[in-house]
């Protein structure tokens, strides 16, 4: 195949990207409207929510986020009062990240705001349309899970 018969608009990888990014900025709009949150903090926020105790890096891997952005979603959050840090007993040079009782209150609301949007999407998708999606990704996912092992 030349370049003249590429396709890029059914080209996986770039269609996958272009629905998630239409998705993300959607969903980013509300919780910054709601909580003036960018799209790291958000990321950050849900990781810690969802998962408790992190440190940074696994803070990086959960959300596919470049150290800087989590370096710096973590310096805001903190700001907010919303994740505090301790430092590691064994390791004197890892920091374990956690929610506040704060943060954990406005990480439950955000869920809320969540789940609203994802009742919408379905809404939107329809029940055919979500189980066809949902089936697809998991295939995605299942092969490229697989490739990475």
């Amino acid at each position: 195949m030349d370049a003249r018969e590429f396709d890029l608009d059914q080209f996986l990888p770039f269609r996958l990207n272009r629905a998630a990014e239409f998705i993300a900025l959607r969903f980013a709009a509300a919780y910054k409207a709601e909580y003036g949150l960018t799209r790291p903090e958000w990321r950050t926020l849900a990781a810690l929510g969802s998962s408790g105790r992190m440190t940074a890096t696994e803070v990086g891997v959960h959300s596919t986020m470049h150290k800087t952005k989590v370096s710096r979603a973590v310096y805001a959050l903190e700001k907010r009062r919303w994740l505090k840090r301790t430092q590691d007993e064994q390791d004197r040079r890892v920091e374990h990240l956690e929610l506040t009782a704060a943060g954990s209150k406005a990480y439950r609301e955000l869920t809320v705001l969540a789940g609203r949007y994802s009742a919408e999407l379905a809404s939107l998708l329809g029940e055919d349309g979500l189980r066809a999606l949902a089936s697809g990704l998991a295939a995605v996912e299942a092969v490229m899970t697989k490739r990475h092992r």
